[in-house]
């Protein structure tokens, strides 16, 4: 055997009875061949039931696609063996570099793997010299077949959160286990029935929804149905978030209104959304103006305020309930009717209001991985499949463990 096979060899971890018959280089097509064999007589082990010393049937030559050489396309050809198995029957033998029904060898594999964490696959299908349809077969067996193996057994807190997948209104709901910090499921859709499909994916996962306590999500009429509906023994939390954001819209109402009244007020929407601690010395000064020239917003925002501390200053559910309800007689006393309107929304999901004092819940979890996954759309400059997406989100978020394949 020369120099070049046996370094080949050891480089691709070839052992007996398998070979390098032969090396050849395409310097046309910049392309390496390396094509293997097995020396006659050899028996192998079936690849259905790994039992040793089965014989040869036939053969099959088959092709897989290696890491390059230098810059050089590198292919690997095999006379694949079938072994006959007294037991499984006749069963195509599977080497050490590959897998079955893939064109592509393990190494090759492991690289695309590594590289779509970092990089859009269109850039590494260009990378690489593959078309991307191949390369996101590759991705998509991976993750599929490790996301098989996440365990939810132990799962009873969850947060609910949709995200965009592209323009025109298209959603992924995304739910994530509120303990461990990661994504558990995504499925197409924003509707009652994403919830239904979280659910029936658990089982597959060792995972209960009568074990599920509690679900924090934001009141959107779909995620509460669905939630009633399937997750019976979950307490709902909305998120404290999403609640301060419907109480600064109503103070936002008030604002564009008085404005038509107090052109003063233009410009100002950002001083009345800010906390106080947040704003500029030059905001701070504006807001004490603004504040004395209208009396409607400025009780609007100190409303905000007090409403706020609540969540800041209170962790007993009693005391935030004995505050809350305090506040809601000052709302429907307070003749600004954006706010008697959110206060009549806040009256209608009160039991989750409340829940917060109990869980503890918010959406910063969900919120952050949202953040994460419009990162990974931005790169990838969008997706045509919106399950090519669903990948992605799982390959970034749902810490799998894809080293050993």
């Amino acid at each position: 055997m020369n120099i070049s096979a046996q370094l080949f060899e050891v480089a691709l971890g070839v052992e007996d009875p398998i070979f390098i018959e032969k090396i050849e280089f395409d310097k046309p097509d910049g392309e390496l061949h390396i094509h293997m064999n097995f020396r006659r007589g050899a028996k192998f082990a079936c690849s259905s039931c790994g039992k040793t010393e089965c014989s040869v049937h036939d053969t099959t030559e088959k092709t897989w696609r290696h890491l390059n050489f230098f810059q050089y396309k590198c292919f690997i050809h095999f006379r694949t063996p079938s072994t006959k198995c007294d037991d499984c029957g006749v069963r195509l033998f599977v080497p050490t570099w590959g897998r079955p029904q893939s064109g592509f060898t393990v190494l090759f594999e492991a690289l695309v793997m590594t590289l779509a964490k970092d990089m859009p696959v269109s850039e590494i299908a260009e990378l690489v010299n593959e078309h991307d349809t191949r390369l996101w077969r590759i991705i998509n067996y991976h993750i599929k077949k490790a996301y098989a193996e996440k365990d939810f057994s132990a799962v009873s807190k969850v947060g609910v959160d949709e995200t965009s997948s592209r323009k025109g209104h298209k959603y992924v709901s995304v739910f994530a286990d509120m303990e461990r910090r990661e994504v558990m499921f995504a499925t197409p859709g924003k509707d009652e029935s994403t919830i239904e499909r979280f659910v029936e994916e658990l089982p597959k996962h060792n995972g209960d929804s009568a074990k599920i306590h509690e679900v924090s999500m934001d009141m959107s009429p779909a995620f509460i149905a669905g939630a009633k509906k399937n997750l019976a023994n979950a307490n709902i939390t909305f998120d404290k978030f999403h609640v301060v954001k419907q109480l600064n819209e109503a103070i936002d109402v008030i604002r564009r209104q008085e404005t038509k009244i107090n052109p003063c007020l233009k410009g100002s929407r950002y001083i009345w959304l800010k906390n106080p601690e947040n704003l500029t010395a030059r905001q701070q000064s504006d807001l004490k103006t603004l504040s004395k020239e209208n009396r409607k917003l400025a009780k609007a925002y100190q409303m905000k305020l007090t409403f706020q501390d609540i969540y800041r200053t209170v962790w007993d559910i009693n005391v935030a309930d004995i505050a809350i309800q305090k506040w809601l007689s000052w709302a429907v006393r307070s003749r600004l009717e954006p706010i008697k309107r959110f206060a009549k929304m806040l009256k209608s999901h009160y039991a989750g209001v409340l829940q917060f004092f109990n869980s503890k819940l918010t959406a910063g979890l969900t919120e952050g991985i949202n953040s994460r996954i419009q990162e990974i759309k931005r790169r990838a400059k969008g997706f045509r499949n919106i399950n090519n997406f669903i990948s992605m989100i799982y390959l970034e978020t749902a810490n799998l463990n894809i080293s050993s394949y």
